[in-house]
């Protein structure tokens, strides 16, 4: 029997997410099949009130779901602040729950296999926020990839003369690796061996 195109399309659909294979997707589709109409009313509603409601904060980059920052708040230390090239990299530290500073993203990394060039990073809003807020140190935290050696060194360049310190996570995290993939301890470790760029 030829399959249902519409399981075909949801299949597809599936595949879209990272990491999704052929069978896992076909799996997904078979299990939405087999879900009552409650759940599948919450999941579609869940999925549309996400992509409605979050957003990047203007000043610091990260997700959001309401018209104040829980990051950039007054209660968290500003003297330090942890860049990273990705929304979702804010959300590994957040997990080790010892970090109190603030975060910048960057919104990706310099590649010129993905055509990305300083222009497309947030790195003027960083210049800006380094002397408004009067941040005292930049822990950079980008991937360490080589397109994230390159943004960190690059950074470490222009802010050469900025009062503020500029350092980067120890390698604790192996080459070629996420952020995002990386442990609690090995993210704490990294974070408190951080070396100088300047």
């Amino acid at each position: 029997m030829k399959e249902l195109l519409s399981i075909i399309n949801l299949t597809e659909a599936f595949k879209s997410f990272p990491s999704i294979g052929e069978k896992t997707a076909e799996r997904m589709a078979y299990a939405i099949l087999e879900m009552d109409d409650n759940k599948v009313d919450f999941l579609i509603n869940t999925i549309q009130n996400a992509k409605e409601k979050i957003h990047q904060c203007e000043n610091c980059g990260a997700l959001i779901d309401s018209d104040s920052c829980p990051y950039c708040s007054s209660d968290r230390s500003h003297d330090i602040c942890i860049v990273v090239s990705f929304p979702k990299d804010i959300l590994t530290f957040e997990k080790m729950d010892s970090f109190k500073g603030i975060y910048h993203v960057l919104n990706g990394e310099i590649s010129s296999s993905k055509g990305k060039t300083i222009k497309d990073l947030r790195i003027d809003e960083l210049a800006y926020r380094i002397k408004k807020e009067n941040i005292k140190e930049l822990i950079i935290a980008t991937n360490p990839t080589l397109e994230g050696e390159t943004t960190a060194l690059y950074l470490a360049k222009i802010y050469e003369d900025y009062p503020v310190k500029v350092t980067r996570l120890a390698h604790g995290i192996p080459m070629g690796s996420n952020i995002e993939y990386s442990d609690n301890l090995t993210l704490l470790k990294a974070i408190e061996n951080r070396t100088d760029l300047k």
